[in-house]
């Protein structure tokens, strides 16, 4: 393949118009980044090339030449490959299976699978990635966030007897759930693949990674083309002012009001199953970042806080009282939550957006639904946060991934929580919905709410932080503040504290 188009890509949904003309021409050996707010079209594009979806228009050419694609088998024999952004494994099966799954299993006399020339597939794929340290054998239910992503790019590796060389990967947000590390053998892999002389169709909201990995850009808005150049020929100013329409600044908006003087939480000496050492206090409207490599011991932190963890040693006092024993009576204390795998962990995808905002709030509207209030009130949440949804009954499934992660913001702020616990706030959401944000939890930093952010996005900490706390083997090592850091300064002492 020296050229793919994708020409004329046109699709409507119950009349509202997801894709209108769309043309996208990659060539070989070239990342191409496709870049747009949520919303903009992005997911649909990837599901008419993969063949999932039906276009209502379409053209495909490789040099020259047109190729079907009419479904999905036919995307996989033309030789595209697809990394998604949701993080699909079978958890029941082990990691070599899973690498091979949709692949023609090795075989022994015909009939029998060849378990072992099976694992070695499996094994080379990861190698390839850089993840030797990944077992094979495992079952892939066990593996960290990072470890499942690095599986299902693993099972877009595997070469098949028969099949023609892959000449186009699309990676849909590969490095929202990877570690700094991780993301650094990814690429790695992606400048291979280019060597190779395949194309590489690259879906991002992080600009950086564009910027550093990519050699062309596409940006979509409202379902229509509206920029592609050379990355060496443009900006980040340009590419956001080309994904919204408008000038906008990706820069973290700052405090306007001082620190609180109350102690929101209080931890001396504390130790439960999955961590130690921790020892520090929150002060009210003070925004508190944790941050350490994947599995340190962010999750677990702040699912203690949730009610969801048992001291063993030492003390933890919440909002001037004792700590929360489950998460319902965390949320009815004026604690809320936002978790780091919004579809898995947050959201009931099948149900309406007045649902999922208010599920925890429902015993505030009596023991028989009034629909009218709850209407209401999601309403004025939705305005709060800026969603964009089509009514209170549209399933959330059906939203952008910034949306649905508005509509977890939506359910946190409904009291006015005391204190809020994010994690991962901004993974897989555009500028704007990234911008709007910040912008809201820096609002409610202001009016009181004390927060503990955890997250691998390290200007994001340091933007919006007073301390940092780094955890390091579910142990606390280090408390900072983050006045006069870079990212380069935060990162070092991560790795530093690995290393101690």
């Amino acid at each position: 393949m020296q050229t793919l188009c994708f020409q004329g890509l046109t699709k409507a949904y119950g009349g509202v118009q997801a894709l209108s003309d769309v043309t996208l021409s990659l060539s070989s050996g070239r990342v191409h980044a496709l870049m747009g707010e949520n919303g903009a079209g992005k997911s649909t594009l990837i599901k008419l090339i993969a063949g999932v979806v039906a276009a209502d228009r379409m053209t495909v050419l490789r040099d020259g030449v047109g190729v079907p694609l009419r479904n999905a088998a036919e995307a996989t024999r033309a030789g595209f490959r697809f990394i998604h952004q949701e993080l699909n494994i079978v958890p029941q099966l082990s990691v070599a299976e899973n690498v091979l799954l949709g692949h023609p299993a090795p075989r022994r006399f015909g009939a029998f699978i060849d378990w072992r020339s099976l694992e070695d597939r499996a094994a080379s794929a990861l190698s390839f990635l850089g993840a030797d340290h990944i077992d094979v054998r495992q079952q892939a239910g066990s593996l960290a966030t990072g470890d499942r992503m690095l599986t299902r790019i693993a099972s877009a590796l595997v070469a098949d007897a028969g099949s023609p060389e892959p000449c186009l990967y699309v990676f849909d947000e590969p490095t929202a759930a990877l570690t700094a590390s991780e993301s650094t053998k990814l690429f790695d892999v992606i400048a291979r693949l280019k060597e190779r002389g395949a194309g590489v169709l690259y879906v991002s909201h992080r600009m950086n990674e564009v910027l550093q990995i990519c050699d062309d850009v596409t940006v979509l808005r409202d379902g229509r083309h509206v920029l592609t150049t050379e990355i060496a020929k443009t900006n980040r100013e340009k590419i956001i002012a080309a994904m919204t329409g408008k000038q906008l600044s990706d820069a973290i908006p700052g405090r306007t009001t001082a620190v609180g003087k109350g102690v929101a939480c209080r931890i001396r000496a504390l130790a439960t199953r999955d961590l130690t050492g921790l020892d520090l206090s929150l002060a009210e409207g003070e925004i508190l970042g944790v941050a350490g490599l994947d599995e340190a011991g962010q999750t677990a932190f702040l699912r203690l806080i949730l009610g969801q963890g048992r001291v063993q040693q030492g003390v933890l006092e919440v909002l001037g009282g004792p700590a929360p024993k489950s998460p319902e009576q965390a949320w009815a204390q004026g604690i809320a939550y936002v978790p780091r795998e919004r579809r898995s962990q947050g959201l009931m995808l099948g149900m309406g957006v007045r649902p999922n905002a208010l599920f925890p709030h429902l015993g505030d509207y009596g023991l028989l639904a009034r629909k009218g209030a709850e209407v209401a009130r999601t309403q004025t949440l939705a305005h709060q946060v800026r969603l964009r949804f089509q009514g209170t009954e549209q399933p959330v499934g059906q939203l952008s991934g910034g949306n649905q992660q508005k509509v977890l913001f939506a359910r946190a702020i409904a009291k006015n929580p005391k204190l809020l616990l994010l994690e991962e706030p901004t993974r897989g959401v555009d500028v704007g919905a990234r911008a709007e944000i910040h912008g809201l939890i820096r609002t409610l930093s202001n009016s009181g709410t004390a927060v503990i952010l955890a997250s691998s996005d390290l200007v994001e900490l340091l933007g919006l932080s007073d301390r940092i706390i780094i955890l390091q083997g579910r142990r606390q090592v280090a408390v900072l503040d983050r006045q006069a850091m870079t990212p380069a300064d935060l990162l070092s002492r991560i790795y530093a504290a690995e290393v101690a």
